[in-house]
């Protein structure tokens, strides 16, 4: 019987075998493009691989060895401590003089009373000591809070009270900055810490001269108490987050590692690299990114107080630059500039950073002769972060659709008008299709050195950032709040930011803080702000649009409240004045077409201003044509 069944098993093997097969060639006529961009893409997807994999590893080492941002530094610089570390103009830093430094931070400020969990307010411009001072808190467990020196008054003075700073420490030229706070009810009985030169007194009479005081503290390692740990706070970094002043983003010594060891790995960093950095040490790109590499590998570094234009690559030059870090104004900047011989008389061999614009890339890229451009996306606060290695004209980064699971970030839709994401009928978000916009989204997982999402001190402000049940009940994943496209070949593409913040002079801009400082400026209820495209730069430039029903507004008085309250970034380039603003409970609906019009005064018949200087000016047609041509510069 059974001989007789064979032919039958034949006929059934043949059956299934051929289902098979013409199961995979409908499988493959339908993602064939899936195919041929794998592909196309593998050699760069193994150089990423390769790379993800050190990281990887290195981040497991340092987080079974409970090891911390100090831990790392301090065996650095017991290695080579007559090398150099930090750059800045005439200085020269060895690990060995930041390491004595670091020190007798960490055992002044414990003597004083100060212990783990306490926060200290940095308030300070560029300088090597600024990374030194954080680093020193950290020894003993003090919580830095890197304060944007930038602020003014009630944005400034919420900055301090938000984490509870209990002392701040300052560079004596923004102490008119911290007189302002006091005239109006803040730091009352928080201790200043001034850092001046040791020939001068602090300009506040009340200022303790910290060069001074630290003359007479020991250097040497400190003793502590508590363990300071992988997963303890190491900072505090503000973010305007998507609405409200400024939040304090959460900064573990874990997170900062992440941080550095990504950034040395997947650029493909050396450690004989000198970076260069005129970022703002008070943000993740300079600090953590340029400033990471340096304390955890030991990278020789270049600070420069404020950026340049004119001495950017006169600086690369002087400082045997091999790394820069940039952001899309810089660039902007840079090629704006007149030709100079200094353009390719440098060694830069890579540049890594965010915004360079596609439109000038490969002008940028040919003019100075940069071998390699790394554009980068990533939130200071979050866990969706990727870069471009291959050096793929507009792209943040990119992630194989294949490898998914590996690295779960997805974009997913989201309503234009309220920005809520849209669920299927079975109630889980709907993923976007190659070329369609979506918020990107990445998987939170607890204590996951790259997944983790720490949020900010401000608990109730992290939970805006949390997607629940998003695929399936009990999941949660990070909002990027950024609108973002994915092509075929796994390239991401930044469209825009989404909710109720622009970015502007590469600075996040919070528009419900915008709209606070004008209603206490001039008492108006109806004043909606919101970001603008303005051809030939990046991001979006403010604008406000303001009911003024009477006529009774006075732009030099709103000018110089703005000016005194807000940083050059955050004010309001273009003033909208109309009758009324409709209604719409959260004007959301406004904001969005108010958005589209922009400033066009050839389609607006409001009056719409401009700021030039601190005055605001009446924007004609020819001023228009003038910024739409690219003739009037911002």
């Amino acid at each position: 019987m059974s001989s007789q069944l064979l032919p039958s098993y034949d006929v059934l093997r043949m059956g299934i075998t051929h289902l098979a097969t013409l199961g995979l060639a409908v499988w493959a006529a339908i993602n064939h493009r899936y195919i041929y961009a794998g592909i196309r893409t593998l050699p760069r997807d193994l150089l990423a691989l390769s790379r993800f994999a050190k990281t990887i590893l290195a981040l497991k080492y340092v987080q079974r060895g409970n090891k911390t941002v100090g831990q790392l530094f301090d065996e650095n610089a017991k290695k080579e401590p007559q090398k150099v570390l930090l750059y800045f103009e005439e200085e020269r830093w060895t690990n060995e003089q930041v390491l004595r430094l670091t020190n007798k931070i960490a055992n002044y400020f414990q003597q004083q009373g100060f212990k783990k969990g306490d926060s200290v307010a940095i308030f300070m411009e560029n300088r090597p000591e600024y990374l030194c001072i954080w680093l020193g808190l950290s020894k003993i467990g003090v919580v830095a809070a890197l304060t944007n020196y930038n602020l003014r008054l009630q944005p400034l003075r919420h900055c301090f009270e938000a984490v509870n700073c209990k002392a701040i420490i300052y560079n004596d030229e923004l102490s008119p900055a911290l007189k302002e706070v006091m005239e109006i009810g803040g730091l009352v009985g928080t201790p200043l810490y001034s850092l001046c030169s040791l020939n001068e007194m602090p300009t506040i009479p009340s200022a303790i001269h910290l060069g001074k005081t630290l003359e007479q503290a020991l250097d040497t390692q400190p003793i502590v108490p508590s363990k300071i740990e992988f997963q303890d706070k190491l900072f505090y970094i503000y973010t305007s987050g998507t609405t409200g002043l400024p939040k304090a983003a959460v900064i573990k010594h874990s997170r900062y590692l992440m941080a550095a060891v990504g950034n040395f790995y997947m650029h493909g960093l050396r450690k004989d690299e000198v970076i260069y950095t005129a970022l703002p040490l008070y943000h993740g790109a300079g600090n953590m990114l340029g400033g990471g590499v340096a304390l955890c590998f030991g990278v020789s570094m270049a600070i420069r107080k404020k950026f340049s234009a004119s001495n950017f690559w006169k600086d690369c030059i002087r400082y045997d630059v091999t790394a820069a870090q940039y952001i899309g104004e810089i660039c902007r900047y840079l090629i704006a500039q007149p030709p100079s011989p200094y353009d390719k008389s440098h060694k830069v061999r890579i540049m890594f950073g965010n915004g360079l614009r596609r439109e000038i890339w490969p002008d940028f890229v040919k003019r100075f002769n940069i071998p390699q451009i790394n554009e980068l996306y990533g939130a200071t606060e979050g866990n969706c972060n990727m870069v471009n290695i291959d050096n793929k004209v507009g792209a943040v980064g990119f992630l194989p659709w294949y490898l998914s699971w590996l690295i779960p970030y997805q974009l997913i839709k989201v309503d234009e008008a309220t920005g809520e994401p849209i669920r299927g009928k079975n109630g889980k978000v709907l993923i976007c299709e190659p070329d369609e916009p979506g918020e990107l989204i990445g998987k939170i997982q607890k204590n996951h050195p790259i997944r983790d999402y720490l949020g900010y001190a401000d608990k109730n402000s992290s939970k805006g950032k949390v997607l629940e049940n998003a695929f399936k009940k009990g999941d949660a994943y990070f909002r990027s709040g950024d609108i973002l496209v994915r092509d075929i070949f796994g390239y991401f593409y930044f469209k825009d930011r989404k909710g109720d913040t622009f970015r502007w002079k590469g600075e996040n801009v919070s528009t419900a803080e915008v709209e606070s400082v004008i209603s206490s400026v001039y008492g108006l209820k109806d004043a909606v702000v919101y970001g603008v495209e303005v051809p030939g730069t990046e991001g979006r430039a403010g604008m406000a649009a303001i009911a003024d029903p009477d006529g009774s507004i006075d732009l030099d008085v709103l000018a110089q409240g703005i000016s005194k309250a807000l940083p050059s970034y955050a004010r309001p380039l273009f003033i909208r004045i109309l009758h009324q603003i409709e209604k719409t409970g959260t004007y959301k609906l406004q904001k969005l077409e108010y958005q589209k019009q922009g400033f066009d005064v050839t389609k607006v018949e409001d009056k719409v201003y401009l700021l030039k200087g601190t005055s605001y000016v009446l924007l004609t047609q020819t001023m228009h044509t003038d910024i739409v041509e690219g003739r009037m510069k911002f």
